[in-house]
């Protein structure tokens, strides 16, 4: 198993998994209904992937599936990563990239994890393991009276004042007029909801277009890069200059002019040996 996970470098297949595959495959494995890898970013849905590669070997009831906070994912990745010193896993969590929730680095560390786990188990889900079941299990063994803390959450969002006096009748209101008050404070409520949800849906789809875009662009970037390492032109002065500007370090100034200079002077020495040559 170490091996198989020291095999899998940066150029490796598992890299170009795309991030539609890496949610299908979450999403059907574990039965979940993810729409984006950041929201993989606590550490669990890693930690239940190696429980239903290795079951047994991940402490469930340790698992907070519901971790918000950065401390509470990073109590999570300890586990994962304990997991992973238990198996000889040679693999290193960047944990402070990961629970910030970067798409791009939860997008790598999944992949990552896909490649292991089709490695181990031959892209095959295990038909006996129900994920739904050992999350709940997990739940209750972490925190069994988290049932009865759900329904005093619930009465405790009731609107006491309101009720009380209208069973009392000592409001200033009185019971009707308290009641319209509730509706119509209800209903603006509604309206703010509903626009503010339009807004997210909005927001979302626009964050997903840019999302294609880049990874578009990168992907174009990449190809270039592949093409400029070729053994027939890496060392063509067109290659080299390509290079200075996809590795161009600041982003202040564009690398095009060092680029065009670069060729020009390279033409020159050209043409410099020919004369010499003749």
């Amino acid at each position: 198993m170490a091996g198989v996970a020291a095999n899998i470098g940066m150029m490796d297949g598992a890299y170009f998994v795309g991030r539609s595959e890496i949610l299908s495959w979450i999403n059907a494995t574990l039965q979940l209904k993810l729409t984006r890898v950041e929201e993989a970013a606590s550490g669990a849905i890693q930690c239940q992937m190696m429980d239903m590669t290795h079951l047994g070997v991940v402490p469930m009831h340790k698992v907070n599936f519901e971790a918000k906070t950065e401390y509470d994912m990073i109590q999570n990745y300890k586990i994962l990563q304990e997991v992973f010193n238990k198996l000889k896993i040679d693999k290193h969590i960047e944990v402070n990239k990961l629970v910030k929730g970067r798409p791009l680095d939860n997008l790598e560390f999944l992949q990552w994890l896909k490649r292991y786990c089709d490695s181990v188990n031959g892209g095959i889900m295990n038909e006996n393991y129900d994920p739904v079941e050992r999350r709940c299990k997990g739940a209750k063994e972490r925190n069994p009276k988290c049932s009865q803390k759900g329904s005093k959450s619930l009465q405790t969002n009731n609107f006491p004042g309101i009720g009380s006096d209208d069973r009392t009748g000592t409001n200033n209101f009185g019971p009707k007029q308290g009641k319209a008050v509730s509706m119509s404070s209800g209903a603006d409520s509604l309206v703010q909801i509903r626009e503010l949800s339009e807004q997210i849906s909005k927001l979302k789809v626009s964050a997903e277009q840019l999302e294609k875009e880049r990874d578009f662009y990168y992907a174009k970037l990449r190809d270039i890069e592949i093409l400029c390492q070729s053994p027939e032109i890496e060392q063509l002065p067109l290659a080299e200059a390509v290079r200075k500007i996809l590795y161009a370090a600041d982003a202040k100034e564009s690398a095009l002019v060092e680029a065009q200079e670069f060729i020009s002077r390279s033409m020159n020495a050209g043409r410099e040996v020919e004369y010499d040559l003749e």
